[in-house]
C-alpha cells in the first residue's frame, strides 16, 4: 500500500468512506503513520473483503 494514497487529506477520504460504507466507524478509519497494514486490516474485516480490495477501496477515494 502506497503511504501517499492514504495520508493526503486522510479526514476528507476516511469521510467518503464511511458515507459509501455505512459499517465502517470512526475507530475503523483511524490512521497512524506507519500503520497503514493496520487500516487495510480492519477494513478488510468489517467489509469481509481482501487486501487488494480493500487497498482498491482505499485508493479509489
Amino acid at each position: 500500500m502506497n503511504k501517499d494514497i492514504i495520508a493526503g487529506n486522510w479526514k476528507e477520504k476516511s469521510g467518503k468512506l464511511k458515507q459509501k460504507y455505512a459499517e465502517l466507524t470512526d475507530d475503523d478509519l483511524k490512521y497512524s503513520e506507519g500503520k497503514e497494514e493496520e487500516l487495510v486490516g480492519k477494513i478488510q474485516k468489517k467489509l469481509g473483503v481482501g487486501k487488494d480490495e480493500a487497498e482498491k477501496i482505499i485508493s479509489d477515494i
